[in-house]
């Protein structure tokens, strides 16, 4: 021992062995950290349609997840692709290339796949049947199915109003089947220098019909139970509300859509470009660019059913996702994801209503979600307002399925669950609104004011709780995540 009080440590082997001694230490360091296992190999847990299905329900789902891979081009004229309608501005051609992992009807696909790793499609679909678009720095082959958002109508102006709209990724321009259009991408190099554009990726829609059927006043009562609990944790949510009706939205990354059939139409308008029946105007309607009468999609003149209800069909007949059998491991995680909090949010069981459908009529499923939406504090908070849902504020993602997905969180940013936990804590910023309106209604006068600051997540608390476990606890539970 030195007199400084440090060790002096001497080694007479072999600089090799010595290295491999060190080499054996870090490695097992390294055993002991805790690490994502990544997506699961085997069979898609997912795709099929809900169970006990009758004759004549099984011909529907199997007509509908046909139309749900349908390819769409401008005028249906391109062999290999009959669909009617893409364009001006789309960001895919079919429903089935972005809700594609782990099978049709999932979320993004990916390089990184187990069972099918494909490239990111969107960058072939650039220039497909002689399209003249530049893919965008966002769109990578490795990185997962994206729509891009603009903040702000002008960053010149920090005071300037909320953009928010979906920006098209590309244009139909060039195409062999669109001549004399020219309708030129979106600014997207302008926008990401400007840190004025967001990302979505794709949600899965497994199990959706289950989500559909469940009463309102379930997922009241759910969001309610627990009120102690989650007062100590932090955690308090709303939901999300229809302002016409009233009723409670839960489709989309903030709950803004009331039901699949809206949730289609939309898709099928912004994503792909097709009017239809429930959003019945041309995105993007340039002179030079329309080549079809509105709706694109509608009912068939022989009564037969649209491709929006087609769509909305396929998602409320597939059945939810198959977990993994559960290993000592994924029991622990699951009781450690109860204890430390997560379960308030992402709740493991609810019940739906009536249902047409056996499988789903008055079924316990098992989502790991509240459909309700909470404020995720500044690391999440995207400048995007949908339905009544605050630019800071998202639905709690589900987690079924969790156990073979690619990217997390709304925008693709995490591509590991730790990741993805960690983007769950608030950051260093604060969200603030406030909103003053003055007006006379019917000689009455209303002066509505309102007033908000979060500065923290509400999965803040859980999240710390997470990181006290050990390690071999955090590896727990994401075995458990991984096992969904």
């Amino acid at each position: 021992m030195s007199t400084t009080g440090k060790t002096s440590l001497r080694f007479s082997g072999s600089p090799q062995v010595f290295m491999a001694i060190l080499l054996t230490a870090f490695l097992t360091g390294m055993a002991a950290a805790q690490t994502d296992p990544g997506p699961r190999d085997g069979t898609a847990g997912a795709g099929g349609p809900v169970a006990n299905l009758n004759t004549a329900q099984s011909a529907l789902f199997a007509n509908a997840l046909n139309v749900f891979k349908e390819v769409d081009s401008v005028s249906g004229t391109i062999a290999g692709e009959p669909g009617v309608g893409l364009g001006p501005g789309f960001n895919a051609n079919s429903c089935a290339m972005c809700h594609a992992e782990p099978a049709v009807g999932g979320s993004s696909p990916g390089l990184t796949s187990r069972l099918h790793p494909v490239p990111n499609p969107q960058v072939a679909l650039a220039t497909l049947d002689g399209a003249t678009n530049v893919v965008p720095s966002f769109i990578t082959a490795y990185g997962p199915v994206r729509e891009a958002r603009f903040i702000s109508t002008d960053t010149t102006d920090i005071r300037n109003p909320l953009n928010g709209g979906v920006a098209d990724l590309y244009s139909i321009k060039g195409r062999t089947d669109a001549p004399g259009c020219n309708l030129a991408q979106p600014d997207f190099a302008g926008a990401v220098a400007n840190n004025n554009v967001i990302f979505r990726i794709p949600t899965p829609t497994f199990g959706l019909g289950f989500v559909e059927a469940t009463p309102d006043a379930t997922l009241a009562a759910n969001l309610a139970a627990n009120a102690s609990q989650k007062a100590a944790l932090g955690i308090s949510g709303r939901l999300n509300h229809s302002g016409n009706d009233g009723t409670v939205t839960k489709f989309g990354w903030k709950a803004q859509n009331k039901s699949l059939l809206v949730f289609a139409g939309e898709a099928y308008n912004v994503e792909q470009g097709v009017s239809n029946e429930n959003f019945t105007n041309e995105r993007n309607a340039v002179a030079g660019c329309v080549f079809n009468s509105n709706p694109e999609d509608r009912i068939q003149d022989d009564g037969g059913a649209s491709d929006v209800m087609n769509f909305a069909i396929t998602m409320r007949l597939l059945a939810a996702p198959v977990p993994a059998a559960p290993t000592a491991s994924t029991t622990n995680g699951s009781n450690l994801f109860n204890s430390i909090g997560c379960v308030q949010c992402h709740t493991a069981t609810l019940t739906a209503g009536p249902s047409p459908f056996t499988a789903i009529n008055n079924a316990t499923y098992h989502p790991f979600s509240d459909f309700a939406i909470h404020h995720m504090g500044s690391q999440l908070t995207d400048g995007t307002h949908q339905g009544d849902a605050e630019p800071d504020e998202f639905r709690t993602a589900p987690l079924w399925g969790v156990g073979q997905r690619l990217f997390f969180m709304h925008d693709g940013r995490a591509t590991n669950l730790l990741q993805a936990i960690a983007a769950h804590t608030g950051g260093n910023g604060c969200f603030t609104n406030q909103d003053f309106d003055q007006f006379t209604v019917n000689g009455a006068n209303f002066q509505p004011f309102e007033s908000i600051q979060v500065c923290v997540s509400e999965a803040d608390k859980t999240v710390s709780n997470f990181n006290a476990l050990s390690a071999s606890q955090k590896q727990d539970v994401l075995n458990f995540l991984r096992s969904l």
